[in-house]
């Protein structure tokens, strides 16, 4: 089992910015994809960013967050981290951090961290 905890939301205003953590602990083997999902209001959950690791390490990001948000984990920390710049209202959603072993069911999620953007 992994167990995932989000942490650093809050309210802020547009254009300002904001840095999600995400601690993990529990059994991390073989985890090699982390990624940041968001829950806006009467709206699915989306993919935000993801990091993949392995050989080498790659990073996706949603095409809404491109150059504002960044993704980066520190794997000796077991953290996983969102920075989200240049904030607009409609980022406003709970912000899950997920961790997964890649072509597998094993997916375990945390239970959110509320960001909401507004003047």
């Amino acid at each position: 089992q992994v167990q995932l905890v989000e942490s650093g939301g809050g309210l802020v205003q547009p254009g300002g910015s904001l840095r999600l953590s995400c601690a993990a602990s529990g059994n991390m083997f073989g985890i090699n994809l982390m990624a940041w999902y968001r829950q806006a209001p009467g709206k699915e959950r989306e993919l935000v960013a993801s990091i993949i690791s392995g050989g080498s390490t790659s990073t996706n990001y949603a095409d809404s967050v491109k150059g504002r948000f960044t993704i980066s984990r520190d794997t000796s920390k077991n953290m996983l981290y969102l920075q989200m710049n240049s904030l607009k209202p409609e980022d406003t959603a709970v912000y899950y951090c997920n961790a997964a072993i890649r072509y597998t069911i094993r997916s375990y999620w945390g239970q959110g961290t509320q960001v909401t953007v507004s003047s």
